[in-house]
């Protein structure tokens, strides 16, 4: 038997269908023709273990004779190891075929492996959609300091190392109260993991909150009635928004949160009967509440309804599609009040100390608790304080059996906290009362 060669492979015809070609090494093929064509089958025969046993070498022309000749030769190897070529076939194509079912296994368990990013959208989707803003306020929190750094990271694989990363972030930022709130949103979404069976530890556990930033401090600014005046003498020079101004004197005449007023509506207004009424959804508490306007409350709502742009907001976005963001006014004052070593932020407010007050920083926030204080130093009764604040009552025993509304006293205590304001913010009767006092000394 002589080796086969390529033209005498090529000159294979139909007739020759069922024809066996031989070649030294015991190799053989089987001419046959298909809708491929003409094509031969080779194969080599051995003897193992004194029977006769047959290996595939290939088919030409979809492999070429020299292809053949080398399959041949490492069947040949292993049989004088002493090994069945035709078995360690069997078992490479096994073994092969495992190993593609463990890699087919790995990328179906990588695929089902839920991400921080996935994990956060099923929590947006199954819970934070019951909150007030829809959790809209959370996942700009998310956006910003939590999913670029975990968010790729398999929920199963977050550590407690991750998470203090995340929080030594927002620390180096100087907001060590962001920095608490955000570890408190992270532990509350890897609890609803665990209660879910997405991971069977939480990160979070181990971390202290109170370690964090340091000891949680009791805001307790206000202004005093001096500042109150030094405000109203300061804030021509600030160049605020008018509707601006209008909200610092409504929050600090009515109490109210600056989220309340600047998702007041119109409807929600009735200057005639003295009212406005926050609804449920517009509370911190989730309570209506209806405030008695004093009239240095109406007359800021009377210059707003002359600035009105909108038929249904108080305070409209910038195209009239909803309300004004809560974060707006917070960040007019704050850029009035930069330290005198920080520049104004590119695009913000020039006029970037104009609001310094004697006694320090202060927030719209602080307005709300400089209205009490004032009304507590007229002489209101603490309990009808916090009614106009729209407080829940701490005592479980007075909430479940106590349900008066004290209407009339919220509306004396409005009343007397405007006519405080009228005066500490009338420049000219203070300058009036002033020189009669200086007057009678003499």
């Amino acid at each position: 038997m002589a080796k086969l060669t390529i033209k005498e492979l090529d000159s294979l015809t139909e007739a020759d269908k069922g024809k066996t070609l031989y070649e030294d090494g015991n190799i053989r093929g089987e001419v046959r023709v298909n809708k491929s064509g003409i094509t031969v089958a080779f194969s080599y025969r051995y003897r193992f273990n004194n029977k006769t046993r047959e290996i595939r070498l290939g088919v030409y022309p979809h492999i070429s004779i020299r292809e053949v000749r080398d399959n041949r030769k490492k069947a040949a190897d292993l049989l004088s190891e002493g090994k069945d070529p035709a078995l360690e076939k069997k078992l490479a194509k096994e073994l092969n075929r495992q190993e593609q079912l463990k890699q087919q296994s790995k990328l179906d368990a990588d695929e089902n492996r839920v991400t921080v990013n996935k994990l956060f959208e099923q929590w947006e989707r199954l819970d934070l959609i019951n909150r007030k803003d829809k959790g809209s306020e959370i996942r700009r929190m998310f956006e910003k300091d939590v999913l670029p750094h975990i968010g790729k990271i398999a929920v199963e694989d977050v550590k407690k190392s991750h998470i203090i990363n995340v929080i030594d972030t927002i620390l180096s930022r100087g907001v060590n109260r962001m920095s608490k709130l955000v570890l408190s949103l992270m532990r509350q979404m890897f609890r609803f993991a665990q209660d879910r069976d997405i991971i069977e530890n939480d990160p979070t556990s181990s971390i202290r909150k109170a370690k964090i930033g340091g000891k949680d401090t009791v805001r307790d600014r206000y202004l005093s009635e001096a500042e109150i005046t030094e405000l109203r003498t300061k804030l021509p020079d600030a160049k605020l928004l008018q509707t601006t101004e209008c909200a610092l004197w409504i929050m600090l005449s009515t109490c109210c949160r600056i989220g309340e007023i600047c998702k007041a509506e119109w409807q929600h207004l009735d200057l005639n009967s003295k009212t406005w009424k926050i609804p449920a959804e517009n509370s911190k508490n989730g309570k209506s509440h209806t405030i008695y306007l004093s009239a240095f409350a109406i007359n800021q709502f009377e210059k707003l309804q002359v600035l009105k742009k909108s038929n249904k907001w108080i305070y409209p976005n910038t195209d009239n599609t909803d309300h004004v963001c809560e974060k707006s006014i917070t960040k007019q004052i704050g850029d009035r009040q930069l330290s005198d070593e920080r520049k104004p932020m590119s695009g913000r407010s020039k006029y970037c100390r104009t609001l310094k007050l004697a006694d320090g920083k202060w927030t719209p926030h602080d307005l709300r608790r400089t209205g009490s204080t004032i009304m507590g130093n007229l002489g209101v009764r603490p309990d009808v304080i916090e009614r106009c604040l729209n407080h829940i009552e701490q005592n479980r025993m007075k909430r479940t059996y106590q349900h008066q509304t004290l209407e009339p006293e919220k509306k004396e205590a409005w009343n007397l906290l405007g006519i405080k304001l009228e005066l500490l913010t009338d420049i000219t009767a203070k300058n009036k009362i002033a020189a009669d006092e200086a007057a009678t000394v003499k």
